[in-house]
């Protein structure tokens, strides 16, 4: 068998997690971002599994600095400060590589890359294959026939392993040691080498091929010419310096110690205290195997151990039905006392007869308050059928009700429970309660009263964590609840349906969820910080989940002929634009193929790349590469083109009519309520939000969605830049206050102050650009980013960004004092006190630190006009239900509502959802929603 050594890059595998999740970072119940601990547990755990070597070590830079800042104190002077969330991570991240029984190997002076360097090449002289896992580029200059690149699987990306061929086709070189002298050339701004100032890859290249090695090159500068020449003559010591800095040594005093790189069994007892610390339970199961910890023990929680024999046993005339949760195992495994079925206890009651039936219904009748929950066929809850139903009103108890196959019974019995449902003096409450509505909506009931979700309950206390049931259980009420996976298997082909689970298991599953449920609002509704938090629960994300049941119930009619005969147009646009790129590349090609295209456009066709490159070694062909080129390349504009195209016809176009319910006949898009930080609302199966609407390719896409018939006609009702409005109302500032007053252009009104000009003389590139800085304000662009967008020198963007500020001190005023308040309080907030949590503000990390204060300023904005809408759509739908009115609310897309409404009551209905809109959220700016009625919404918008 042979030897292979995998050495992990501890840091760089540690960064990349952990900014692998920067914009949605995991969180756990104490508020720690746990992503750099998650993902490279993730990490060594794919590897040992897929490469399974047979040995391994963990290498980390040591602390205080190597040789190299000691020699040159600019060494890595331009690194940003660790964020504090790696700082925390890091201590844990040595428990679990110690939990893995894996050497972590530090030599003071000297960085990981050395070590790992000197360790690869001893372990080859001894027969070893070596992958160094890293991301980073440098160490191609160890690469061997027996020492490779393992880059890690990411963002969904496959590992990859890179040898010498891979090296030298990256780099466009002939020998590995050459990436030395690349990086000396060129420089390295992560390192801050230096290098040859104006000197980039491309050059570095031509100069290596000509003379191979730094040294060569400048023991022969009288063979160059021109401003190169000067370059290299002038520099002649930095280069040499930035060599010696970019070369990895192989010679440290590390010991070289091959028995203590071997696999061996991991330290269970180590990585179980670690996890549960974590509440790293999911990495727990699959990490640890739990069958065989049944005979190791776990903390209580209050400094004493308890055997897994010390565990209670199941109530009397109970079954351990679900032993593979049972405290021996998943307690065990994350090493602390989880409750849990089998351990206790509890009356879960299976009602299957008419009697019980009866007796249960008139208990429900009597109770104020029920815990609710339905289980089905299927996660589509208008697809789904009724395999059941389970309540729960006292802590511990529950009772379950199976739901006959035939449709007529099922119908039949859930009449009787129609005076629960539909009693108004009875609060229901459920985990994610809108799935339930829906599903009831099916066998003709309505779920009245006033509604509980513990699911809405913790997106409103803490935006960014997630919300399950299951996590939700384990970390607030320290239990365990029954895994799916335990009663119908896995996802895929051969998972089974929940009427294929025998009623006594699906009873304690189904009755358990109520009574966790019921039990986690009892904990939940003490959590709730703030009486601003709890209105903004009661008045706007409850009854919107009402509103929402409705519009995806309703669904829209979607025109099936028009998708199939925009389908030919667009394939006959795209054959068009494919055959002018291949006239243009003068070759035919896979247009597709990344790889293929990289070749044509740089290779064949002599485009300058600027030696952007793929993480593979190929030609970057990203969009932000393509657009670059686009102004000088038509070839590049062209794939734009072909690439835009090509996604609305597979994205829309062709997967809408798919997507029709077999039995409505209309398309019922999902709307998430407790995904977004912001409050703003998603959509999902399909994603109507993301439908371009700047190209007329796009827009024409709007012309598939249609009224129920005839007699109806859309409308659709649109704020009117409601973020900018939003800001004049929050920043107070005057300028701004009276343009919206004067109802002027809000974009030529700032592009008349800024550049100077009368209002009149605004021409359509100067509004342009004004617009760009209005709304690249509010979302704290940088005079980079502006520059970028606007394609202008980032001088004339700083001039354009200061001037703006003089027009609207206000504006500058509030972005300051929205960061200063946050990061006293450790919050932003709406108008109506919707929080986001921003902790990062205090980062010693520029980015890290950025991102935070970007999300200062733009939160109470977004998160206001989420809060509108949505008070608008509550106003509208109550409005609509008590005046009898056919019109109803179908679609919710960013600032736009679209309603569904009979041509004779178009007029009323319009002033009240205009009304409704203008009128949501009182401010000291006029609100304007601008409204629109057709045959399609693109006539309509």
């Amino acid at each position: 068998m042979k030897k292979t050594l995998y050495l992990l890059d501890a840091y760089a595998l540690i960064f990349r997690a952990y900014f692998a999740f920067s914009r949605n970072p995991l969180m756990n119940s104490k508020g720690m971002n746990v992503s750099a601990v998650s993902g490279f547990t993730s990490a060594l755990m794919d590897l040992l599994q897929k490469e399974k070597p047979t040995h391994l070590a963990v290498v980390a830079d040591a602390p205080g600095g190597s040789f190299r800042s000691v020699e040159h104190e600019f060494y890595k002077a331009n690194r940003q400060a660790t964020p504090e969330d790696i700082i925390a991570s890091y201590p844990y991240i040595r428990r679990i590589v110690a939990g893995f029984n894996i050497p972590f190997i530090e030599v003071a002076g000297y960085e990981a890359d050395d070590i790992i360097g000197t360790l690869a090449k001893k372990a080859e002289q001894d027969g070893f294959d070596v992958y160094m896992v890293t991301p980073d580029k440098d160490f191609g200059q160890l690469v061997s026939e027996h020492i490779f690149i393992y880059k890690p699987a990411i963002g969904g990306n496959p590992s990859e392993i890179l040898g010498v061929e891979q090296i030298l086709q990256r780099w466009d070189i002939e020998r590995v040691s050459q990436v030395i002298d690349m990086l000396g050339l060129m420089g390295d701004s992560a390192d801050n080498i230096p290098g040859i100032p104006g000197v980039g890859e491309k050059t570095a290249v031509k100069l290596l091929k000509e003379f191979g090695n730094i040294e060569n090159l400048l023991a022969n500068t009288h063979l160059l010419k021109g401003s190169v020449k000067e370059k290299v003559e002038k520099n002649k010591e930095l280069a040499l310096i930035s060599k010696r800095l970019a070369t990895i040594v192989i010679d440290a005093p590390v010991e070289y110690a091959p028995d203590s790189y071997i696999i061996e069994p991991v330290n269970k007892s180590e990585l179980q205290e670690v996890f549960a610390e974590l509440e790293f339970r999911t990495l727990a199961r699959r990490i640890l195997d739990e069958k065989d910890l049944t005979a190791a023990k776990s903390k209580n929680g209050k400094g004493g151990e308890v055997a897994a024999a010390d565990v209670p046993p199941p109530a009397a005339g109970q079954l351990p039905l679900f032993a593979d949760i049972a405290v021996a195992n998943s307690n065990i495994a994350t090493n602390i006392l989880l409750k849990n079925i089998n351990n206790t206890p509890h009356d879960y009651c299976l009602i299957d007869s008419p009697t019980q039936i009866s007796r249960l219904i008139m208990q429900l009748v009597e109770q104020p308050l029920v815990s609710m929950d339905t289980e089905t066929t299927h996660t589509d809850a208008l697809l789904a059928e009724l395999v059941g139903l389970s309540f729960s009103w006292k802590n511990g108890e529950a009772y379950y009700v199976p739901v006959p196959i035939m449709r007529s019974a099922a119908l039949s019995l859930l009449q009787q429970f129609k005076g629960f449902f539909e009693n108004e003096n009875i609060k229901k409450v459920g985990q994610n309660i809108k799935y339930d509505i829906l599903v009831l909506k099916n066998y003709n009931i309505e779920v009245k009263g006033d509604l509980e979700d513990t699911m809405i309950l913790h997106y409103v206390i803490e935006p960014e964590m997630r919300h399950n049931l299951n996590i939700l259980s384990e970390n607030y009420l320290q239990y365990q609840p029954v895994p799916i996976e335990n009663l119908i298997g896995k996802k895929g082909k051969n998972q089974l349906s929940m009427r294929d689970v025998p009623q006594e298991v699906i009873k304690e599953y189904a009755a358990e969820d109520a009574d966790i449920t019921l039990q986690l609002l009892q904990h939940l509704q003490k959590q709730v910080p703030a009486a601003s938090l709890q209105q903004l629960y009661q008045e706007i994300e409850m009854p919107i989940v009402r509103v929402l049941a409705d519009m995806e119930y309703e669904g829209v009619a979607v025109d099936v002929e028009f998708l199939k005969r925009y389908s030919t147009v667009l394939n006959d646009e795209l054959q068009q634009v494919r055959e002018q790129i291949f006239e243009q590349a003068g070759v035919s090609f896979n247009m597709d193929s990344p790889k293929q295209l990289g070749e044509i456009l740089f290779q064949k066709m002599q485009i300058p790349s600027e030696g952007k490159k793929t993480k593979t070694g190929q030609y970057a062909t990203d969009e932000e590469t393509l657009q670059e080129l686009a102004t000088s390349y038509p070839v590049a504009a062209a794939v734009l083109r072909y690439r835009t195209l090509q996604k609305l016809k597979s994205t829309y176009v062709d997967a809408l009519p798919a997507l029709i319910h077999p039995r409505t006949g209309r398309v019922h898009s999902s709307f998430n309520q407790a995904v977004t930080s912001t409050g703003r609302l998603s959509s999902s199966n399909p994603n109507l939000q993301n439908i371009p609407i700047r190209t007329e390719e796009g827009r024409e896409v709007r012309k598939a969605f249609v009224p129920r018939n005839s007699d109806f006609v859309l409308l659709s009702a649109d704020y009117s830049q409601i973020e900018l409005r939003l800001m004049a109302a929050l920043s107070q500032d005057a300028a701004m206050l009276e343009a919206f007053h004067q109802h002027l252009d809000i974009h030529t009104a700032t592009a008349a102050r800024v550049f100077g000009v009368a209002l009149d003389a605004v021409s359509s590139d100067l509004r342009r650009k004004a617009k760009m800085v209005n709304f690249g304000i509010i979302y704290g662009i940088s005079a980079f980013g502006l520059a970028q967008r606007l394609g202008i020198p980032r001088g004339e963007a700083k001039t354009l960004i200061e001037e703006y500020f003089k027009q609207y001190p206000g504006v500058q005023s509030y972005m300051q004092h929205s960061i200063e308040q946050a990061r006293q309080r450790g919050y932003a907030e709406t108008i109506l006190g919707r929080r986001r949590y921003l902790k990062d503000l205090h980062s010693r990390n520029f980015t890290v630190r950025g991102f935070a204060e970007r999300n200062a300023i733009n939160a109470p904005i977004q998160g206001s006009a989420a809060d509108m809408i949505k008070i608008a759509m509550i106003r509208i739908h109550e409005t609509l239900l008590q005046s009898q009115s056919q019109a109803r609310l179908i679609l919710q897309v960013h600032d736009e509502l679209l309603l569904d409404v009979p041509r004779h009551e178009i007029e009323s209905v319009r002033i009240l959802v205009k009304e409704a809109m203008e009128q949501a959220l009182p401010l000291s700016v006029p609100i304007v929603a601008e409204t629109g009625i057709g045959n399609n919404w693109l006539e309509a918008h």
